[in-house]
């Protein structure tokens, strides 16, 4: 049988229980010709009994077990080696494709011949809310033309996601590509594909609904920490360094490193109050190691976190924290108290 154009790799970790509305979304969609690698690893949250139902009920479904739990990273990696498309999607079991988002990219696909890159749109949905994804301000302007990376270095400044894209089979296994272990593993890879990548294309659409609220996956390989971070960006500017001719992209993924690391820093949850300081003493340490020359810090309140992450100064940046969510706060009382009608 001939080979699908897009596999889907798809780790059957279901904590949420939102794995059958992926794979229904996936399976619905009027474009057919794919095929979906579910993999189920060890993991407690892995749902083996639904992977068997959907594989009995469409040929598309492949059922790929491993016999450890190897978290997010191997996973994929276990699928793609699997995988027979011309194309690797990877999704997550708490994403949904809209009506048509495959065959809106076959149909960018059957415009612009063979990429190794295809970024498209998402949006995250939760609480009956709805965000526009980070890379949308990015796509929007980047018009249809395919270019390599040298072109559009901007593009390096879009959160770097690994479903929010299709990536060439082939550059997968000629590059080596491969998500390494830890938390955010999917840095340097997303990274790694585009530095690789001859010929990137955009297609500034919807094609994937993240029914969370922030684009922070959970799961990563057993013993990983968020502190992991830092050896993912840590990659990625060693490839970069491997190719100076794409010097060019080094301030947009110096800033979305940046604020990537003040995202997870702010985010209730991810680092523990005793490993605040040290968290942020790494994030300053690596904006010293990675500035550009002559780079300009952003604008307002960012341009303020960047400076005092430059500094190193934890204390003031803790203070300068407090103060904004006490004007926050006394700002949104005086509006709940003005008279209205």
């Amino acid at each position: 049988m001939p080979s699908p154009l897009i596999s889907v790799v798809l780790p059957a970790h279901d904590q949420q229980k939102q794995l059958s509305d992926c794979l229904d979304s996936l399976l619905s969609q009027s474009f057919r010709d794919i095929e979906v690698i579910l993999v189920v690893d060890r993991s407690p949250e892995a749902a083996d009994g639904p992977a068997d139902a959907y594989a009995a009920r469409d040929p598309r479904v492949d059922v790929l077990r491993l016999n450890a739990a190897v978290g997010i990273g191997r996973a994929r990696n276990a699928g793609a080696a699997r995988a027979g498309g011309e194309y690797l999607l990877f999704l997550d079991s708490d994403h949904v494709l809209p009506p048509e988002a495959l065959h809106a990219l076959a149909d960018r696909l059957a415009v612009t011949g063979p990429v190794d890159v295809l970024l498209f749109g998402h949006t995250r949905h939760h609480g009956g809310r709805e965000w526009p994804g980070g890379a949308q301000e990015l796509l929007d302007p980047a018009g249809p033309e395919v270019s390599g990376p040298a072109a559009r270095p901007e593009l390096f400044g879009a959160p770097p996601h690994s479903w929010d894209r299709l990536l060439r089979r082939d550059l997968w296994t000629t590059r080596g590509l491969a998500f390494p272990d830890g938390h955010y593993e999917e840095v340097p890879l997303a990274h790694h594909a585009m530095l690789a990548a001859a010929r990137i294309a955009v297609l500034p659409r919807e094609c994937v609904r993240l029914r969370r609220r922030h684009t922070l996956h959970p799961t990563g390989s057993p013993g990983s920490s968020h502190f992991d971070i830092f050896g993912q960006y840590e990659r990625s500017f060693e490839l970069l360094d491997a190719r100076p001719e794409l010097d060019a992209v080094r301030p947009f993924l110096f800033t979305r490193m940046i604020r990537h690391y003040l995202f997870v820093f702010d985010l209730a949850g991810c680092v523990a109050r005793a490993e605040r300081p040290q968290f942020f003493q790494r994030a300053s340490e690596h904006h010293r190691r990675y500035l550009p020359p002559g780079h300009p810090r952003p604008p307002g309140r960012e341009g303020l976190k960047f400076s005092l992450l430059a500094a190193g100064s934890y204390p003031a940046f803790e203070v300068a924290k407090l103060s904004h969510l006490a004007r926050a706060a006394v700002t949104g009382e005086a509006r709940r108290r003005r008279p209205t009608g």
